[in-house]
This record gives C-alpha cells, sequence and structure tokens, in this order.
C-alpha cells in the first residue's frame, strides 16, 4: 500500500524506520506545526494530503476531474 508521511517537524531517525517498513512514495518535512498540524497549519496539512493522493487517482473514476 502507498504510504505518505508529512513530518512536523523533521525527525531524521523516522524516514528510514518508514521506508523499512512501508512503500513510501511521499515524504515532505515542515519546520512549523507540531503533533496536532491539523489545529496548528491546516492549510499546509490539506496542501500535503492532496499532494499525496494527486498522482493516486485513476482517470476515469468519479471525482478524478475534482480540480484543488
Amino acid at each position: 500500500m502507498p504510504t505518505g508521511i508529512a513530518v512536523f517537524p523533521p525527525d531524521p531517525v523516522l524516514r528510514r524506520l518508514a521506508e523499512r517498513e512501508h512503500r513510501l512514495v511521499h515524504w515532505a518535512e515542515y519546520d512549523r506545526g507540531g503533533h496536532f498540524a491539523a489545529l496548528e497549519v491546516p492549510d499546509v496539512l490539506v496542501t500535503d494530503i492532496r499532494t499525496f493522493f494527486r498522482p493516486l487517482r485513476r482517470p476515469g473514476r468519479p471525482g478524478s476531474g475534482a480540480r484543488y
């Protein structure tokens, strides 16, 4: 299963652990935000989630023509 990770703030050890256990297709590090990124930097988190899912969408599926 494709995995995407956003790190608020960066943790250098986390990437090695994630790559060992998952098919990592998206990695992003941010210098602002924290444990509660959805409350602290919602705009950054939403953009990151959309960036992760955009290449995974298949043409012809419902909603595949949506613009972000």
